[in-house]
């Protein structure tokens, strides 16, 4: 390898973040550990539709009561991941996960929409928990590589565990499918368990501490990163619907697969190159530019070689964007409440994409499927544009580092 070429390709950064005592081990779990709950939406919806004979509608009720139950919970166990730890927490989300899933194949339709919706509540808090520990074992410095990784780790999950079920449901049972799911996603609550990786870095406070009020960290700032966390999820979550709509209105919805993966591939190489660059972007910047590149996709016209192409500048940002609103939020919330904003986070990418289909899908059923891809960027580009006059209020003010700020009270 060339000089040159090694100074484009810049392992150093993830050399040193992958150095760090736990974070190695943090990341391969957590790949494991998130495909099985990529494939609960999937999995639910072959169930409610093969096995209980309702339609479509029925199972989107059931996947929206698990959205909501799970977008109200993220912000609950995260508070109490600060009160109590962990472990506590894990104990809690696994036994309900247990119940929930082993219960689930005997539960006639009415009894499961409310059953989802607490499962939910107490959804195993894998991505907010990672996100987490992320903080607590890598110096602020060093979380962009670290949260870069994740993303990218992330993005392997939501490719591998929705195939997964797929293929399980067809081959087997949906209601097997069921089962194995549910213990997959138990598994993964035992496994970090026993792996216990912390929620607060080694020199910040473990005892008593004054109480940090809400006001002093759920700032204008915060909560614009949290809002550009939500209008991200929605550009997806929009843009995956409407791949779909284009690709089946010009007889080309087999190729949906190869397309879907050609986005995640360019979502894998923007993440990388985004944790090995020197310099951080700001997640408002990231949105924009995700949200302005996801309008015109839809012009590629429905041939799925076009539309692989279209979809490749707004897929390199999928997962940089998601990164760096992880990494403003470790930044930007004390360690006694970063369960609570890492929740909150959590929350806001979950509303996201929850929006974002069926907002895509009533668009493109009033107009047209390119329709789908312009107005949720258009609507994610406002976003960008209403928390702009934050972000320049705060332009010459560094993200601070609340370590720092709290050793200093």
């Amino acid at each position: 390898m060339t000089p040159e070429v090694r100074t484009v390709v810049n392992l150093k950064p993830y050399r040193e973040a992958l150095a760090l005592p736990g974070v190695r081990s943090l990341l391969l779990v957590s790949v494991l550990a998130r495909v099985p709950l990529t494939a609960t939406g999937v999995t639910l919806t072959f169930y409610v539709v093969l096995d209980l004979g309702r339609g479509y509608g029925a199972a989107g009720l059931v996947g929206a009561a698990s959205t909501i139950g799970a977008a109200v919970g993220a912000p609950l166990l995260g508070r109490l991941i600060d009160r109590r730890g962990l472990r506590p927490v894990l104990v809690l989300t696994t036994v309900a996960e247990a119940l929930f899933w082993s219960a689930a194949p005997t539960l006639p339709y009415p009894v499961l929409l409310p059953a989802a919706f607490l499962a939910g509540l107490l959804a195993l808090p894998i991505f907010s928990m990672i996100r987490q520990s992320i903080a607590a074992l890598v110096p602020a410095e060093k979380r962009r590589p670290a949260y870069a990784l994740d993303s990218m780790a992330m993005e392997l999950s939501f490719m591998v565990g929705p195939a997964l079920a797929v293929a399980l449901a067809t081959a087997v049972t949906p209601r097997l499918t069921l089962w194995a799911v549910g213990a997959g996603i138990v598994g993964s609550g035992i496994c970090f368990w026993l792996l216990n990786p912390p929620v607060r870095a080694a020199d910040e406070q473990t005892g008593p501490q004054r109480p940090v009020h809400r006001r002093e960290w759920l700032t204008p700032r915060l909560l614009a990163v949290l809002a550009v966390s939500l209008a991200a999820t929605l550009v997806l979550g929009g843009t995956d619907v409407a791949v779909v709509a284009v690709l089946r209105s010009g007889g080309e919805v087999g190729w949906t697969g190869v397309v879907l993966a050609a986005w995640a591939v360019a979502s894998l190489v923007g993440g990388f190159a985004y944790g090995a660059v020197r310099r951080s972007f700001s997640p408002l910047a990231l949105v924009a530019v995700l949200s302005l590149a996801t309008i015109p996709v839809g012009l590629g016209g429905s041939h799925w070689w076009l539309l692989c192409l279209a979809l490749i500048p707004a897929g390199a940002l999928c997962a940089p964007t998601l990164a760096s609103t992880s990494d403003a939020v470790s930044r930007l919330a004390p360690p006694s409440v970063r369960g609570v904003a890492m929740g909150l986070h959590g929350s806001a990418v979950t509303v996201g994409i929850a929006l974002g289909a069926p907002l895509a899908g009533a668009v493109i059923d009033a107009s047209a499927p390119a329709w789908g891809f312009a107005v949720t960027g258009a609507i994610g580009a406002l976003v960008a544009l209403v928390v702009l006059p934050i972000e320049l209020r705060h332009r010459r003010t560094p993200i601070p580092d609340p370590d720092l700020a709290l050793a200093s009270r």
